[in-house]
């Protein structure tokens, strides 16, 4: 097994935003408003034995995938010196001051 790095690794996190985009309902939403249905060539998603077809979300603005990641390493996977550890309710009134 390999050295352990000192941060997560940005593969790591860009897989975890990728699994929660493939979960989320904003997604689902889109294919059912579609139809389950390309909006291009209208062909209609199936999962028939021989005949599997599916459909794909698209983002219209994309998706700034390094902007994304950079945000999530300056806000939350930052430098653990900018990190401090509480019990539950230190922390629900630190957040709620």
């Amino acid at each position: 097994m390999g050295k352990r790095l000192p941060t997560t690794p940005r593969s790591k996190v860009r897989a975890a935003l990728r699994q929660l985009w493939l979960r989320s309902r904003e997604r689902a939403a889109a294919i059912k408003r579609d139809k389950y249905t390309c909006r291009k060539c209208n062909r209609k998603q199936s999962k028939a034995k021989g005949k599997e077809f599916k459909v794909e979300v698209h983002h219209i603005n994309g998706v700034k995938w390094e902007r994304l990641i950079d945000g999530v390493y300056e806000m939350l996977l930052c430098d653990p010196s900018l990190l401090i550890t509480f019990c539950e309710d230190c922390h629900n009134k630190v957040e709620k001051s």
